[in-house]
């Protein structure tokens, strides 16, 4: 995340969110995802005169660009990349920047929207094929995904919104070991019920309570009053290519073009063959006259054509995007997030199968609050449930964490000394 420094710069810039998930060897999708981590941002920053929206698809295409250049230049890095999902909290609402499989959520109230789609073959065969997610699992693998950065020297952006923002509207952006692992209703349950730190420890903790297969990368952030949407009739459009210029104000008459208009008119008149001041003239200059008359008239219509044009034509070059209007299709999938008893039930029989796994008294402690949760279930309390259920969850975490931190080796080092080595 990067906060702006000034209520200014949020009112401009906004606040910006990111998660990548880095791929190839493990080195290498390390590398990727901490330059997409890092690039994406900066370049966002420094491309301030620029509207959010270009601004956002400068910084993906140019941090793909350099971790494709990264990637041919050095060998341990070939082919490396990541995905990479951006959200831009702004007065207007929310703009999401999507590369990969990784993921952007917003809950409303019980309501689960997601931002962006995958872009995984999994993604393709639900939407286009009629399969399950299970079949196209089974069909293609779960971890094909169709576009990324890195690999190639451009890469095409999906740009969704500006997404209305209401205050308490929570946004989740997580890397797919969260969404692999934790049912997307799961998701919803503890981002309603739990603050967004706690919610955020619990959906690590469930995966790695079911496993955590993958690594995993949870960004949760709960919009406030200063942060509800203001997007007013009438202002400015969002530049979408360096190409556009502001609409010229139709509303100014052109003046100039109608004088000069006046001008050739009044000429014609003076100078046409009924006028008193040919009158008695001879031939040559008669004749000398009407042709001037004739050409005042031209210019005289010409100009007007001209001052028409000027006034009922737009004025505006290259792309862009009017208050109001957004980018994307999102949202592409919606959930019913609203508590019940068999929801939360999932959640706790998974923290009970992984509480076998723990030594007494982390065991006790762990199955001691999922049978509170299961008392508040029976009971239909099911927000004090969920905390129940999350602090189950928190136990295993805690057990996990330390038993990582302590498994290292001790190895003499060449001049003899010890050294932790993980």
């Amino acid at each position: 995340m990067v906060p702006p420094v000034s209520p200014q710069q949020f009112q401009t810039r906004g606040w910006v969110f990111l998660v990548a998930d880095g791929m190839g060897a493990h080195v290498a999708g390390e590398r990727a995802s901490q330059i997409a981590a890092e690039q994406v941002p900066l370049i966002y920053e420094k491309n301030s005169q620029r509207s959010p929206p270009l601004a956002l698809l400068r910084g993906l295409e140019q941090a793909n660009a350099e971790i494709n250049l990264r990637g041919r230049r050095q060998p341990e890095y070939l082919g490396m990349g990541t995905t990479c999902t951006s959200l831009v909290l702004l007065p207007r609402g929310v703009l999401v920047g999507h590369i990969g499989d990784s993921r952007a959520y917003r809950l409303r109230g019980t309501t689960l929207d997601q931002l962006t789609r995958d872009h995984s073959a999994v993604w393709e065969l639900e939407s286009q094929g009629g399969l399950t997610r299970e079949q196209a699992e089974r069909t293609v693998g779960k971890n094909v995904i169709t576009r990324s950065m890195g690999p190639h020297p451009r890469v095409e952006v999906d740009l969704e919104g500006p997404h209305p923002v209401e205050q308490g509207d929570v946004f989740l952006l997580c890397s797919d070991g969260l969404s692999g692992q934790v049912a997307d209703e799961e998701i919803g349950l503890f981002l309603k019920e739990l603050p967004p730190r706690e919610a955020c420890a619990a959906l690590v903790g469930l995966t790695l309570v079911r496993g955590a297969p993958d690594n995993v990368t949870v960004i949760v952030a709960r919009a406030g009053a200063e942060e509800v949407s203001t997007d007013p009739p009438g202002a400015p459009a969002w530049a979408l290519d360096d190409d556009y210029q502001p609409m010229r104000q139709a509303q100014q008459l052109p003046w100039r073009h109608l004088a000069i208009a006046a001008g050739s008119l009044l000429g014609a008149l003076l100078l046409s063959p009924w006028s008193a001041l040919t009158e008695g003239l001879g031939d040559v200059p008669r004749a000398i006259c009407t042709a001037a008359s004739g050409g005042a008239l031209l210019v005289m219509l010409a100009t007007l054509v001209m001052a028409f044009v000027g006034f009922a034509a737009p004025g505006g070059n290259g792309r862009s995007l009017a208050s109001g209007r957004r980018l994307g299709q999102g949202p592409y999938r919606t959930y019913n997030c609203t508590p019940r008893g068999p929801l939360v039930e999932g959640i706790v029989a998974s923290a009970e199968s992984a509480a076998d796994g723990l030594a007494p008294p982390e065991c006790d402690r762990m199955l001691a609050a999922a049978t509170r949760a299961r008392k508040f279930i029976a009971a239909g309390s099911f927000h004090e449930a969920t905390v129940a259920a999350a602090e189950a969850i928190a136990v295993y975490s805690r057990s996990v964490e330390e038993a990582r931190s302590g498994d290292t080796l001790r190895v003499p080092p060449p001049d003899g000394g010890p050294v932790d080595r993980p």
